[in-house]
């Protein structure tokens, strides 16, 4: 099945549109860090013809996919094989001092929860794996075998946000004494089991969090990302914008705050004159982070958690 026809891309038109003031300058340059399956560059690239589309992805797979879709805008693509935070790197090997737009559409993509043998999908059973990039790291597999009973439950608790981290750590540990845990099932029915009865009848899968967790580990989301947003508001020509789609909570922090940083000035209260050097340099383009409305929600489900928040550079940081 072709990309464009599995995949439906969260927010399509509402993110363009976020990044359109900086798309239309002569010779723009879109960096997607998190290419996925190319929906939103394929909109990009149409929508704006003199575009130029840098899009990043550590999975190989997504790469040829998108490849494959983006096949007719031809010179105008370049795709790499890279972790997001990697971009300075990638753009430097390019050519680039400067990008007019940047995206992040952050989280597990459709098609690693569609493809049951990844091992992102506690709905389906299959090997522990959750790694983005198949080709290297460890897997899921390793961390709940080889890590603490006190590391796990810190993992669960900090990435899952898990009420119940000690106890399900504690029946990993007993449980992989007896043998390996190795596939998802496994994992959802042990999961299942050290959380009490009342528990488990609300809030859906009780292995959602863990899920969650493990993947985060496995794929160092959140240390990238605190490295990846930074280095992507570096690399911004003035006018450039970013937007990034974040899916819980914790990325949304790290968006938040790294956005903060540049577009509210750290200066004492009252102070009558703000010196140059501690001026703005972002401006918020959203108020707040933005959620999906319903109608987008009915079209595509996975809209549901997302929020979005986008920035414009307007000058040099100091």
């Amino acid at each position: 099945m072709s990309a464009a026809v599995r995949h439906v891309s969260v927010l399509r038109d509402r993110v363009i549109a976020l990044l359109a003031p900086a798309l239309e300058a002569p010779g723009a340059v879109l960096v997607d860090a998190t290419l996925g399956l190319g929906g939103h560059a394929e909109h990009a690239l149409t929508r704006f013809p003199d575009l130029r589309l840098v899009g990043l992805d550590r999975d190989p797979e997504a790469l040829r996919l998108s490849e494959e879709r983006l096949a007719a805008f031809g010179p105008r693509v370049t795709l790499v094989h890279a972790v997001y935070d990697e971009l300075p790197e990638v753009l430097a090997d390019l050519g680039y001092r400067e990008i007019q737009g940047v995206l992040f559409d952050l989280g597990v993509s459709s098609m690693q929860l569609d493809e049951a043998d990844r091992g992102f999908a506690y709905a389906q059973d299959a090997p522990l794996d959750m790694r983005m990039d198949p080709t290297t790291g460890q897997t899921a597999a390793d961390v709940v075998n080889t890590y603490s009973a006190a590391d796990l439950a810190r993992i669960l608790r900090q990435y899952g946000e898990e009420k119940f981290a000690g106890r399900i750590a504690a029946r990993i540990v007993v449980e992989r004494a007896q043998a390996p845990i190795t596939s998802s099932a496994r994992l959802v029915q042990l999961v299942r089991d050290s959380i009490p009865a009342a528990a488990r009848r609300t809030g859906g899968n009780p292995a959602k969090r863990t899920f969650q967790a493990l993947r985060i580990e496995v794929n160092g989301e959140l240390d990238v990302l605190r490295r990846a947003i930074p280095a992507a508001l570096d690399a911004l020509a003035v006018g450039g914008r970013i937007v990034v789609m974040s899916y819980h909570s914790l990325e949304d922090r790290i968006v938040k705050h790294a956005l903060a940083v540049g577009a509210h000035p750290d200066v004492p209260v009252g102070l009558p004159v703000i010196p140059e050097a501690m001026q703005p340099w972002l401006r918020l383009v959203t108020r707040g982070a933005e959620a999906a409305d319903e109608a987008e929600v009915a079209a595509n489900p996975r809209a549901a958690s997302v929020r979005v928040r986008a920035a414009e550079r307007i000058g040099r940081a100091a």
